[in-house]
């Protein structure tokens, strides 16, 4: 499956962006998808999750009650919603896909997008 991220931006602190990351290729309703990030000089986290269904979805403590995690099976994409960003949320933002479960590992992940820039001002 091919994964394209897009919807990075500029904000500032305490702005709204949404991400969202369309898949081709293979039958997306297949996949667990995911949404990692990674800043200058640190490494590759994981952000928030998503089932294969939609059901399930997982976030790292730093952003839950910000961020919100959905996916659109009809249209191949997966989306992030995030509120309330703060200075720490600027980083890359890539989507990754796997079809075993969701995990906070980069390395579970088979396919990966090219990433999008989110920077969050003061």
């Amino acid at each position: 499956v091919q994964l394209q991220a897009f919807g990075g931006g500029l904000v500032q602190a305490g702005d709204s962006l949404r991400l969202s990351c369309t898949a081709s290729g293979r039958t997306f309703s297949g996949y667990n998808m995911a949404w990692f990030r990674q800043a200058p000089g640190k490494e590759r986290e994981f952000v928030a999750g998503i089932n294969w269904s939609g059901g399930s979805t997982y976030y790292r403590d730093s952003v839950k009650g910000r961020f919100t995690i959905s996916r659109d099976n009809a249209n191949n994409a997966v989306y992030l919603r995030m509120n309330s960003l703060k200075l720490e949320d600027t980083a890359v933002y890539y989507c990754a896909a796997n079809n075993d479960y969701v995990s906070e590992l980069v390395s579970e992940y088979e396919y990966w997008g090219q990433g999008t820039q989110v920077t969050v001002s003061s």
